[in-house]
């Protein structure tokens, strides 16, 4: 059974005016349980709409999209959000600052249950949430009753991750969300990343303009170009490559030079 599977997605927005722009063109995109798949493209190729619509906050104009071999359409705001967690690039748009660090697992824990935090908050899950914020290596596990808005970028975003996979997910999506950060702390998140979707053994979906990350994590590398999927490597074809080879080839293959549209990063 695939988790996630695209069938001839078109996504066009304005569609009969002079502003009609088509962001995605007949993508057709499968993924089987486990797969962690990296995804790079220029400015506008498209990522943030293919997301948005894996996620089910846009419907596709044509094509459909399923996950666990059902119609994305069909499934209810709170059975989404049981099966679909995603990080964004902002680290202040995956947690709710006016509350504390436990108060945020908390909502996390009970992600898609339709139950209410003040019922919830009890001194059981306490050590739970200490055992679970202590593996960031923060030092925040002494401090639950902080507030999240009082963090640093770097540490509200490895808690948004933990948050996002606290209950494991069908279907983990990443919005580009190491971009923000400094590389020391970006480092510290990625590889974070990649233990959690191994110890929970997640299916995962990485936009990034990082290629040196889009290479060195996942096992399997999308190019994305002006709404069309324009290759699609296994681990081994893409680390096999250089970053430079990556750009060369993305360039190849669009017909056109994307080294002005900055999607390497150092």
């Amino acid at each position: 059974m695939n988790v996630l599977k695209l069938e001839n997605v078109q996504q066009v927005f304005e569609a009969g005016t002079e502003n009609e722009h088509q962001a995605l063109k007949n993508i057709n995109l499968t993924l089987a349980p486990g797969e962690f798949v990296t995804i790079i493209g220029g400015n506008g190729a498209g990522k943030s709409t293919l997301l948005s619509t894996i996620a089910g906050l846009m419907t596709p104009t044509s094509g459909t999209v399923e996950l666990l071999e059902k119609n994305l359409r069909h499934y209810s705001p709170l059975e989404k959000a049981q099966k679909i967690s995603r990080v964004f690039q902002d680290p202040k748009l995956g947690s709710a600052a006016n509350l504390s660090i436990e108060e945020n697992l908390t909502l996390a824990s009970l992600r898609g249950s339709g139950k209410k935090l003040t019922k919830a908050l009890k001194k059981e899950n306490q050590k739970i949430f200490q055992e679970q914020v202590a593996r960031l290596n923060l030092d925040l596990e002494s401090r639950l009753k902080m507030k999240m808005g009082l963090l640093s970028g770097g540490q509200r975003q490895a808690l948004t991750l933990l948050m996002a996979t606290i209950k494991a997910p069908e279907l983990l999506l990443l919005d580009e969300h190491t971009a923000a950060l400094d590389p020391k702390t970006a480092k510290v998140v990625m590889e974070l990343t990649c233990q959690l979707i191994a110890e929970k053994q997640l299916t995962a979906f990485m936009v990034t303009h990082n290629i040196k990350d889009a290479i060195q994590y996942g096992n399997r590398l999308l190019m994305l170009n002006q709404g069309e999927v324009i290759l699609d490597l296994d681990e081994s074809s893409k680390k096999a490559l250089t970053p430079k080879e990556v750009m060369d080839l993305f360039s190849e293959k669009a017909g056109q030079d994307l080294g002005d549209q900055q999607i390497l990063s150092a």
